[in-house]
């Protein structure tokens, strides 16, 4: 799946994020919103990957269409030693591909694995599903793909 050349805007939001991450010595392609990557992955020019737990994504929620690989499973988060294979047999290697987890931690580091893979357009998903903790210590409310009122489901 590549980005097509209709929508300059989208590309250059991509260009513009790739430019920041090795600006910044990120290592992968670089982050965006979660309303940029929603808007590619509708219309079809990226995959979304949600890297959490399955327990996460039932019990909090899921983007419909959304792919999952999980980065780590169980309560302890043991890490998914599959991960990155799984990754590539469910989006390929060359697809724009969107990483989205809880707050965009456990996303970055399955970029930075996916991109030492040999991933060359892999992407974070800043805030994650849920954001940020907020003052009350609860998160759902300070950012994330929810917050913005994005499509999602819960089972």
């Amino acid at each position: 799946m590549t980005l097509a050349t209709h929508n300059n805007t989208d590309q250059e939001a991509l260009e513009t994020a790739r430019n920041v991450a090795r600006s910044a010595g990120l290592p992968y392609a670089g982050s965006v919103s979660p309303q940029l990557a929603w808007t590619l992955v509708s219309q079809g020019e990226a995959v979304l990957v949600d890297v959490r737990t399955n327990e996460e994504r039932v019990f909090v929620g899921q983007v419909p269409g959304s792919v999952h690989v999980a980065w780590a499973t169980g309560t302890s988060l043991t890490r998914n030693p599959r991960f990155v294979r799984e990754l590539e047999a469910k989006a390929g290697k060359d697809a724009v591909v969107f990483l989205l987890c809880r707050s965009g931690n456990r996303s970055s580091l399955a970029a930075e694995a996916a991109t030492k893979a040999g991933f060359s357009n892999v992407f974070n998903i800043l805030e994650g599903f849920e954001g940020e903790l907020d003052d009350k210590q609860q998160r759902g409310h300070a950012g994330g793909w929810r917050s913005y009122g994005l499509p999602w489901s819960q089972q």
